[in-house]
């Protein structure tokens, strides 16, 4: 009598490993994808939320018939305390953009008088009164004030997905800045003072001043002209030819060249000034020569925990935080001279994104622009009319000349009649 013996299936030892090692190559090889694919939709979502504020861009000018001021608010109050009672003309673009990315609950708040405070903070004794209880005043007091809660509101569509960087010290941050042009004379405040007047104070300037009309005139060229009205009319270069605004990193607190800025340049004429050599800005001892993507230990840059880091306000005007100049390449490094947050100086364009960042042209297109773009000779001094009678500070920076950096500064300038032959939207 024969038995038959059932045969056992299964894996060898040898054959379960081997198979083990297939997968971990596939998960190797998907992982990366995976990646990819997720930083492509957010790059998309990034430039779908540019493209919303194109086009609220260009309704708010169909309904006013100028853009959003750069610089806009109350003027400087006389009554009290000038911080917690006028914004002093240091509310951003984005402010009065609000009710057109369907933020109007948010343009409620700020448009009108409340007694709203930040959770965890207490309205300021110098706060004004009215009708004997105290309130904030209509436009809100500077964007500095940590107590207002409209200023610490996070705002989805001014935020980038591929920007990580949330939360304190931060005030609401932004990825999305205002194209100033490619010059740096008066250009961070526009040669406007507080009580909106022509003058050489930033602060109390109270008559107009006609060089500093021409000074701003001539050193003024994006698009947005900060605390001055412009209007798609003067961008006589085209509004598809000219940036609006363009992608900004958010400071991590890491030191990133792309992602902060660096004080204490010198001001003035000279080889070292970042003002008349913005190559000083590219390189030099407050770049770590090991990680030339980060500042150096020794750089001068905000104290910990300070609010001015880049892009920490979207509702303040300044450079560093809501504005941007097209005069070193995007991801370039940020330089101001001086020891403030309101010094003239170079604030680049730059992203979380390989390569490059968006920018917003005046049609409401959106363009990514890489780190590669000509950016002419960043030894030239900017445009700038000079003082004195003489036709420029330095020479070759006339009023009226073309740009000194490239295609990437005639991008950024409104009415040089330049010529942009390339094509960028392909």
């Amino acid at each position: 009598m024969h038995r038959f013996r059932k045969s056992q299936q299964g894996f060898t030892l040898v054959e379960l490993l081997v198979v083990i090692a297939i997968i971990g190559i596939l998960v190797g090889l998907l992982l990366p994808a995976v990646q990819a694919a997720r930083e492509a939709a957010r790059r998309m979502s990034c430039s779908n939320n540019f493209k919303q504020i194109g086009l609220a861009i260009h309704n708010y000018h169909s309904a006013y018939k100028q853009m959003p001021q750069n610089g806009t608010g109350t003027i400087r109050t006389q009554a009290g305390n000038v911080t917690t009672n006028s914004s002093r003309l240091f509310a951003s673009w984005l402010v009065p953009l609000t009710p057109f990315i369907e933020q109007q609950a948010l343009w409620e708040k700020i448009s009108n008088q409340s007694t709203e405070t930040t959770p965890g903070y207490t309205m300021p004794g110098s706060v004004l009164q009215y009708n004997g209880i105290q309130m904030w005043p209509a436009m809100g007091p500077t964007p500095w004030v940590r107590q207002y809660a409209p200023w610490q509101t996070e705002v989805p569509t001014y935020r980038c997905p591929s920007d990580p960087a949330y939360g304190p010290p931060a005030q609401g941050r932004s990825n999305y800045a205002a194209c100033i042009g490619d010059a740096l004379d008066r250009v961070n405040y526009g040669g406007t003072s507080e009580y909106g007047f022509w003058h050489n104070s930033k602060g109390g300037g109270q008559s107009n001043l006609n060089w500093m009309a021409t000074r701003s005139r001539a050193s003024c060229r994006g698009m947005f002209w900060n605390r001055r009205v412009t209007k798609f009319r003067d961008t006589l270069d085209g509004l598809a030819n000219t940036v609006m605004a363009g992608e900004i990193a958010t400071s991590l607190g890491q030191r990133e060249v792309n992602a902060d800025w660096v004080r204490g340049f010198p001001g003035g004429a000279g080889a070292t000034s970042v003002e008349a050599n913005p190559s000083v800005c590219k390189s030099g001892p407050h770049i770590d020569p090991n990680r030339p993507s980060f500042y150096a230990t020794t750089a001068t840059m905000h104290g910990s925990g300070s609010n001015q880091c880049k892009g920490c306000r979207w509702a303040d005007f300044r450079p560093m935080y809501t504005s941007f100049t097209t005069i070193l390449p995007p991801n370039s490094p940020s330089c101001q001279a001086g020891g403030g947050d309101y010094n003239e100086g170079i604030h680049s364009a730059g992203s979380r994104h390989q390569g490059g960042a968006h920018v917003l042209m005046g049609d409401g297109a959106v363009i990514f622009i890489t780190d590669s773009i000509e950016a002419g000779d960043s030894t030239a001094p900017p445009i700038e009319r000079g003082s004195g009678g003489n036709p420029g500070w330095l020479p070759g920076a006339e009023p009226g000349a073309q740009s000194p950096y490239g295609l990437w500064g005639a991008l950024g300038t409104r009415a040089v009649k330049e010529t942009i032959s390339e094509q960028l939207n392909q």
